[in-house]
């Protein structure tokens, strides 16, 4: 018994640099998809609109406020879009909290914004390693007047 164990530890052991080497690696996928999947499954209650970078609202968009929020998911046996989109639908979560409690009506100029800002019009950047995927995203909570 104790030469499995002394075996079992062995092989642990031997296989933690490989994970403790694990690297993010940088995927994008289609923002909408999740936002979609969000408002359908009711996470998200559509009294929110959001703007991906340069895209702009119809009428006149009133800052209020300037926001970050960083949202991390277990991505350990997952497919990376769907650990990733899971992160993002947290992240628009917080945000269209965020919004309601702000008075505003709309999150604009959404960018991710891990490590270096990165603007696309219809993607998202998320970071996956081994265990956790993350999105981070830089946005405006904004009232749209037509």
């Amino acid at each position: 018994m104790k030469k499995k164990l002394s075996g079992l530890a062995i092989l642990l052991l031997a296989s933690m640099p490989g994970i403790s080497l694990a690297t993010d690696k940088i995927v994008h996928f289609a923002f909408n998809n999740a936002v979609v999947a969000a408002t359908q499954s009711g996470k998200l209650d559509g009294s929110v609109k959001f703007y991906l970078a340069d895209i702009k609202p119809a009428g006149q968009a009133t800052v209020l406020k300037t926001i970050t929020i960083e949202k991390k998911t277990n991505a350990f046996g997952k497919q990376d879009q769907v650990s990733c989109d899971w992160a993002l639908q947290s992240a628009l979560i917080s945000l269209q909290d965020d919004a309601k409690e702000a008075g505003a009506d709309a999150v604009v100029d959404i960018v991710s914004d891990y490590d270096n800002e990165y603007r696309d019009n219809e993607k998202y950047e998320c970071h996956v390693g081994f265990l956790m995927s993350g999105v981070v995203l830089k946005a405006k909570l904004a009232k749209l007047q037509p």
